[in-house]
């Protein structure tokens, strides 16, 4: 089991489990009151069915550092099981066993309404009840008159709803990544880029954007206009709106932080690079909008 960053739990535990991909409005209503999470590293399905796991709303670092701040009282205790097909084999009895050895002050369990556990899922809230736990089922957090989930995010986000994304997130949309080397060409167009090889469940297109360096513009996508200069798989390309970053590449940074404020466009072929250079100062105008007009 790793801990990381976290703090020693005084007193009770009023623990909070669930993978929490996202950490949207759904998940704070079980958040909310617990002063301990457990959660796992890595998604079940990426064990039971890997062909079927989702892509992740955050990397694994991002969503526990989220877990554990925002506690009412201080930070969380967030601990993280790696999911293992040990894991996926111990019966209802046995994880209850597992939650009295790992949390022996434990005072009440929250859980969300669809969560199970134990070998195929026989585990449910009224079975650990019935083994003598408290456990507070938390109502499902709603928007536009539906349950809002991890699924019906990353499925606004493949679609270009950034705006009903975000709504159901509580905040911006973000990733995190490390700054790879480019190809040279956005600085040729006049807009130089930080270049991020991350696989968030986006649509490709142009976005304004935040960064932990300042604002910016960024196209998630594989430049089809660049023809043989071309990205075999989709990459982040984020320019900074004021450049400052940019100058020298001693001054690049290794990791960026970057939140999808409003989509701008979709991605598309042109059919010459002006055409393109003439788009992305467009495009860099509508983001500058955001924050200078």
């Amino acid at each position: 089991m790793r801990t990381p960053r976290s703090a020693s739990v005084a007193g009770g535990v009023r623990l909070a489990v669930g993978f929490f991909d996202g950490v949207h409005l759904g998940h704070r209503k079980i958040l909310a009151g617990a002063n301990a999470v457990l959660t796992f590293m890595n998604h079940p399905l990426s064990v039971l069915d890997p062909s079927h796991a989702p892509s992740m709303l955050m990397d694994v670092d991002d969503r526990l550092a989220c877990l554990e701040r925002a506690g009412a009282r201080g930070p969380r205790d967030v601990r993280a099981v790696r999911f293992t097909r040990g894991f996926a084999e111990m019966r209802p009895e046995g994880f209850a066993d597992f939650l009295r050895r790992e949390y022996p002050a434990i005072e009440r369990i929250h859980c969300g309404a669809n969560w199970r556990f134990g070998r195929n899922g026989e585990g449910t809230p009224a079975m650990l009840r019935a083994m003598g736990f408290d456990v507070k089922v938390c109502r499902y957090a709603k928007y536009g008159g539906e349950r809002v989930s991890s699924t019906r995010i990353r499925a606004a986000l493949s679609e270009g709803a950034l705006a009903d994304a975000n709504a159901m997130l509580g905040r911006p949309f973000s990733v995190s990544g490390t700054v790879v080397r480019g190809k040279g060409v956005g600085r040729l167009l006049g807009a130089p880029t930080l270049n991020l090889t991350v696989a968030p469940p986006l649509m490709p297109g142009v976005y304004a954007v935040d960064t932990s360096l300042g604002h910016g513009v960024a196209n998630y996508g594989v430049a089809p206009t660049m023809g043989r200069k071309a990205w075999a798989a989709p990459v982040l390309e984020v320019h900074l709106l004021d450049g400052s970053a940019l100058d020298g590449a001693q001054a690049a940074p290794t990791r960026l932080r970057v939140e999808f404020l409003s989509f701008i466009r979709h991605e598309r072929m042109f059919a010459s690079q002006e055409m393109l250079r003439e788009q992305i100062a467009a495009d860099i105008g509508k983001a500058a909008e955001l924050w200078y007009n």
